[in-house]
């Protein structure tokens, strides 16, 4: 370690929020000797990425900027809509049946309900998600390879 501590913390919590970012992981805790970090961020739509940090037991670091209160209420809103399909599980969403195939919708496109209109991955397994009701699509509100939570907005059909 060196003997500046305060930049090595730094440097390393860095390296651990992009290496987040490269695996789509939601946290990574190290530990090496008295001095234990974790970096976590919070997944949600159009939010930015919160990281926080935990420096040695005894004294607790502080966390990183959080997210806008703007982005909050859009979240909401698409929520609220009542063409809402929210995903039914915690998993990777995936908009093409695999990497370089045509995706299963785009803005625009008409849609029947029980059509596929994404993949959830969760455990390992691809799980077909349907359209809940028949309309056009407004609105893609996730990124392929995203991470999603139960409930989440993924598509406006109206």
């Amino acid at each position: 370690m060196r003997k500046d501590n305060k930049n090595f913390d730094t440097a390393l919590i860095r390296d651990l929020a992009v290496l987040l970012d490269e695996t789509n992981l939601s946290e990574i805790e190290l530990e090496q000797g008295e001095t234990r970090i974790r970096v976590a961020r919070q997944l949600s739509i159009n939010a930015p990425v919160n990281f926080a940090a935990a420096q040695p037991a005894a004294a607790p670091a502080p966390a990183a900027a959080a997210a806008p209160a703007a982005a909050a209420p859009a979240a909401a809103d698409n929520a609220a809509h009542p063409g809402t399909i929210t995903s039914p599980m915690v998993g990777t969403a995936y908009l093409a049946p695999e990497p370089g195939a045509a995706v299963f919708i785009q803005v625009g496109d008409k849609v029947s309900e029980g059509q596929t209109i994404l993949i959830i991955e969760a455990m390992k397994t691809m799980n077909h998600i349907p359209a809940t009701k028949s309309g056009t699509v407004k609105q893609i509100l996730v990124d392929d390879a995203q991470p999603v939570e139960f409930g989440e907005p993924l598509i406006i059909v109206e």
